[in-house]
C-alpha cells in the first residue's frame, strides 16, 4: 500500500487536481485517498499553502490613498428611509411557499448525494483493489513467462517418471538444464497415499542416494527442486512418516538420467 501510495504522490495527479485540470474519475479517486490517507491529506495540505504563497507573491498591491477615500467614506451619516407600512402580497407569500419547497428538494437532493458519494467511494476501493489484483496477476504472469522460457531451452532436457504396479497413476516430469544448472518438476498425477506415507524424490549419484524432499500433488504448477551434479538417475519412493527406514520395494518410479 505504501508503494502505491508513494506512486500516486509522484504521478502529478493531486498537483492537477489542485488547479482543476482532472476528470471526474479521477477527481473521485483523489478526493478518497484525501478522505482515508493521512499522508495524501498531508501532502494535499501542503500544495493549497505552496499555491497561497505564490498567489500573495504576485499579488498587486493597491494603490496609495485607497484605503483612506473608503474610510472618509464610510463617516457619512447614513440616510434613513421610512418606508410605508403595507401588506404582505400575494406572491411574497407564494415566494415564501417556494422557498420552502426547494429547501426540502434541496434537502432531498443532499442525501442522495450523500448516497452517492459513499456508492463512489465503494467503487474506488474496488478499482484500487483491482489494480493491485492486477499487478498480482502480472507478476504470475511474468513467473509464468520465465518458467516457459526455461522449458522451451533448447538445454532444457525432459524426463518422465511414471509409477510401477504400486503407482499406476503416478506420472511426473522432471526439466534439467546442466547449462543453466536448474531444475524443475511438474507433478501431472499422484495417487493417494494413507495419512502415514507420502512420496519422495530421490537422486542417485556415483555412491549414494540424495533426498530431494517431499513430492506433492502442486496442481500442474512447476516447483523448482535442487540440482545435482552429475546425477545417475531420478527416483520416487513411498516413504512413512513415523521415521521407518524404507525398502526397495518402495521404488514406485525411477529414471535414468544418462540416456539423454
Amino acid at each position: 500500500m505504501e508503494e502505491k501510495l508513494h506512486s500516486f504522490l509522484q504521478s502529478g495527479l493531486l498537483e492537477r487536481y489542485l488547479v482543476g485540470d482532472t476528470s471526474i474519475a479521477e477527481n473521485l479517486e483523489v478526493e478518497h485517498l484525501i478522505d482515508n490517507h493521512s499522508e495524501i491529506a498531508e501532502a494535499f495540505e501542503k500544495l493549497q499553502e505552496n499555491l497561497e504563497i505564490v498567489a500573495k507573491a504576485n499579488a498587486v498591491e493597491a494603490p496609495l490613498g485607497v484605503l483612506n477615500k473608503i474610510l472618509e467614506s464610510t463617516k457619512e451619516a447614513p440616510k434613513v428611509v421610512e418606508m410605508p407600512r403595507q401588506k404582505t402580497p400575494w406572491y411574497s407569500i407564494a415566494a415564501s411557499i417556494a422557498a420552502f419547497a426547494f429547501a426540502t428538494w434541496s434537502f432531498v437532493l443532499y442525501q442522495k448525494n450523500q448516497a452517492l458519494n459513499n456508492e463512489n467511494n465503494i467503487v474506488v476501493d474496488e478499482i484500487f483493489d483491482l489494480r493491485g489484483d492486477i499487478d498480482k496477476n502480472n507478476s504470475k504472469l511474468d513467473a509464468l513467462a520465465l518458467q516457459l522460457e526455461k522449458l522451451n531451452n533448447p538445454d532444457s532436457k525432459k524426463y518422465v517418471l511414471r509409477g510401477n504396479e504400486r503407482a499406476k497413476d503416478l506420472e511426473t516430469v522432471a526439466y534439467i538444464n546442466p547449462v543453466d544448472r536448474t531444475s524443475m518438476i511438474d507433478v501431472v498425477s499422484l495417487p493417494k497415499l494413507s495419512e502415514d506415507q507420502y512420496y519422495q524424490l530421490r537422486v542417485e549419484l556415483e555412491d549414494k542416494m540424495v533426498s530431494l524432499g517431499a513430492l506433492e500433488d502442486y496442481q500442474r504448477t512447476l516447483k523448482p527442486i535442487p540440482y545435482m551434479e552429475n546425477a545417475l538417475a531420478l527416483s520416487i519412493t513411498i516413504e512413512n512418516r513415523n521415521g521407518d527406514i524404507s525398502s526397495e520395494e518402495q521404488e514406485v518410479a525411477e529414471i535414468s538420467l544418462k540416456d539423454k
